[in-house]
């Protein structure tokens, strides 16, 4: 389960202004799939190590929206808002995420959802405005820590989803210890 990250990518137009984050988890690409498209899932991995999650709305369907707020550990509330802009399961998802749904300052993210085997590797490609919104991202708000403790997060989650006899049917809190 190695994670990489770089601020580089094929797409050299975008370069200085991109985060690439990748993950092996050890699941199958439908489940992880699911467990980045549903709430009832969502709420109880998202986020960096410390940070919880409450919903306000969820439509996941193309045009629909997430509304939701971060609890960092600290005691800050971050509002936060994601726009789904395409989705293909169990292939890949394209969002738009920002503070709000008219966010200037939104960044775009694609995920990829690639089969390895019985693992499934996510890689997560995110697009800023400008480098200067990303470089504040990495140096202000740590997006590189924060999105691999958050793919980390996924893992551990989905594979105490695959231990419980139930499955899918179960949840486990965030930080639960397995």
């Amino acid at each position: 389960m190695t994670t990489t990250s770089s601020g580089a990518g094929p797409d050299h137009t975008t370069a200085d202004r991109e985060i690439v984050i990748s993950r092996a988890i050890s699941a199958p690409r439908e489940l992880v799939f699911e467990a980045f498209t549903q709430v009832r899932h969502l709420t109880r991995w998202w986020g960096p190590d410390g940070f919880t999650t409450t919903t306000r709305s969820f439509e996941f369907r193309v045009g629909g929206a997430w509304d939701f707020v971060m609890h960092g550990p600290d005691g800050t509330d971050y509002q936060e808002w994601i726009t789904w802009r395409e989705i293909v399961p169990p292939e890949r998802i394209a969002l738009l995420h920002g503070e709000s749904r008219d966010d200037p300052n939104a960044f775009e993210s694609v995920l990829a959802f690639e089969p390895a085997g019985d693992d499934t590797r996510i890689v997560m490609r995110t697009v800023f405005p400008t480098k200067e919104l990303r470089d504040e991202a990495v140096e202000k708000y740590h997006a590189v820590e924060g999105g691999e403790q958050t793919l980390s997060n996924l893992a551990a989650y989905v594979a105490e989803l695959t231990r419980n006899d139930t499955g899918r049917n179960e949840t486990v809190p965030k930080g639960t210890d397995t």
